[in-house]
């Protein structure tokens, strides 16, 4: 699989049909989309509405009290999504209470973090329930393989449009598209605290990992095979622990097999 599309019109095509395919399956006709202003949800978002119409799609806002959700509320007015079709839920009342319960300290950044999006998850899933719709992800691949979500949060949906695409392709489609720039220009950031990146946090860029997962998990390369211009082994090396030390999360749970 090149990490470069030749045909980036068949590849929206083909996702578009598979999402309607699989609400037809399904004989569902709505969808739920945590939209968050950033690029995986925006381009979501968009085959979304291209497969079912914007009058079928809601999508809910949730930031954390004051998160900026100017690009998210920009998506959905630029999509020209009805306005009863787009909910926004302050989710810190609800954060707050649980925490308090685990008994949570401030400095406890990741399980707050990893709560927030277990918090986002409960929502998405209530509006679904209540809407007879599925819910709709935006997972892409380089988080799946890098680990780089969290279980039963943000990695939690009944569909996953993009996550077969790499960052670097996603960034393809949404420029093709012609999406708002914002969306291309913005750092990746999954808003769980402030100041927040992925790249930051994971200590690598996407455009970097996305060429040594592309031969680690496409093409089977054994790691001492893998080259990347002249990119230091110690980085390549880096890239590929965190896949491995992050696989556990594709495999659970774990369970008795007969």
């Amino acid at each position: 699989m090149s990490l470069h599309f030749s045909n980036p019109q068949g590849e929206v095509d083909k996702i578009v049909s598979f999402l309607r395919a699989v609400f037809q399956r399904n004989h569902k006709n709505r969808a739920v989309i945590a939209v968050s202003g950033g690029i995986d949800s925006a381009l979501a978002l968009t085959l979304l509405v291209r497969a079912l119409g914007k009058e079928k799609v809601t999508a809910v806002l949730l930031p954390h009290h004051q998160q900026p959700m100017a690009d998210a509320q920009m998506l959905v007015e630029y999509l020209q999504l009805p306005q009863e079709n787009v909910r926004t839920i302050d989710i810190k009342p609800a954060v707050d209470a649980v925490a308090a319960a685990l008994h949570l300290s401030e400095e406890e950044v990741i399980r707050r973090g990893n709560l927030k999006a277990r918090m986002r998850m409960i929502c998405v899933f209530d509006i679904a329930k209540s809407l007879d719709g599925l819910v709709c992800g935006t997972e892409n691949k380089s988080e799946h393989y890098l680990g780089y979500f969290t279980r039963f949060g943000d990695a939690a949906s009944d569909i996953e449009p993009i996550c077969h695409l790499y960052k670097t392709q996603v960034r393809q489609l949404v420029e093709f598209l012609q999406l708002p720039p914002i969306f291309l220009e913005k750092q990746p950031s999954a808003g769980l605290w402030i100041g927040q990146t992925d790249e930051e946090e994971m200590g690598f860029t996407y455009e970097i990992a996305d060429q040594i997962l592309e031969q680690y998990i496409d093409n089977g390369k054994a790691v001492e095979s893998i080259s990347v211009g002249d990119l230091s082994r110690e980085k390549i090396e880096k890239v590929i622990s965190q896949v491995n030390a992050m696989k556990f999360k594709l495999e659970v749970p774990y369970v008795v097999r007969e």
